[in-house]
């Protein structure tokens, strides 16, 4: 069985299934809000006269609705070279899983999902739809993206973003963030949360003596000495630079969650969307 057909199988169980799936979606819509009265305007839908009020004012009153059930998903991932890496299973495979199961429960919940693909500018977009099929198309896309090589603009996708979508969504934005993304802007109009995706061997990375490591970004090689002092000084400079990440995503409330290959991202997910 294909890799595609195993994630889609797996995901599809998870979101729709009857034990995972009584659960409500993890994207709760707002519903149809009552708002005010007003009295009625050549063109307002009839169906909205409240008729207990036009019978004590004697003349018509429609209700008014902020209509928000339907949200707008979007899926943005961002496939540098350096997602072409993992342990157990390519950090590539797990974005993708991820995409699965955000886009059956867009589709589960009755929403518009579309889905990008990022470097350094926008590499495929799966348009807009509440069609099932539409989750295969996502998730394969970013399973054979060929990302070796590939490197990303940070500066351009939230600029991007901001143009492109009209409508306020509900933006994933999936990659290992090891590159910086100023969020601030686009998290004033949309909602942005921030799906990082990691193997543990890059926060822990283990001794391997004299080794010849190859940039999947730049696709150059390097003989390094990888050694006790070598690790702890990586370990601690990735350690810093994600406390300043996490801190800045929590000034903008930019919600935020980590993925290590060897997790099940449904977990993961469930867990970051638990009471919302």
């Amino acid at each position: 069985m294909s890799k595609l057909k195993k994630i889609l199988i797996k995901t599809r169980r998870q979101i729709f299934s009857e034990i995972a799936g009584n659960n409500p979606s993890i994207f709760q819509g707002e519903g149809y809000d009552f708002m005010e009265l007003r009295e009625y305007h050549y063109g307002d839908d009839i169906r909205h006269i409240d008729w207990n009020v036009t019978a004590r004012m004697q003349k018509p009153y429609v209700k008014i609705f902020r209509e928000e059930r339907e949200l707008n998903i979007v899926i943005v991932s961002v496939l540098g070279g350096s997602v072409y890496f993992g342990r157990r299973r390519f950090k590539q495979e797990t974005i993708a899983e991820t995409v699965a199961l955000l886009a059956y429960s867009a589709v589960k919940n009755g929403d518009q999902c579309s889905s990008f693909i990022y470097t350094d500018r926008l590499q495929s977009v799966t348009p807009p739809s509440k069609n099932i099929h539409s989750v295969r198309r996502a998730t394969e896309a970013v399973l054979e993206y060929p990302a070796l090589g590939k490197r990303v603009d940070t500066e351009a996708l939230p600029k991007l973003l901001f143009d492109r979508l009209k409508r306020r969504s509900i933006i994933f934005v999936i990659g290992d963030f090891f590159e910086t993304f100023d969020f601030r802007l686009l998290a004033r109009k949309h909602e942005v949360i921030a799906l990082v995706v990691r193997d543990r061997l890059e926060e822990q990375p283990e001794e391997m003596g004299l080794v010849n490591l190859y940039d999947p970004q730049t696709l150059k090689t390097a003989l390094l000495q990888v050694d006790s002092d070598a690790t702890a000084r990586y370990a601690a400079r990735v350690h810093a630079r994600d406390i300043a990440l996490h801190r800045d995503w929590r000034k903008n409330q930019i919600p935020f969650a980590k993925i290590y290959t060897d997790d099940e991202p449904f977990v993961r997910l469930s867990k970051l969307f638990m009471g919302r």
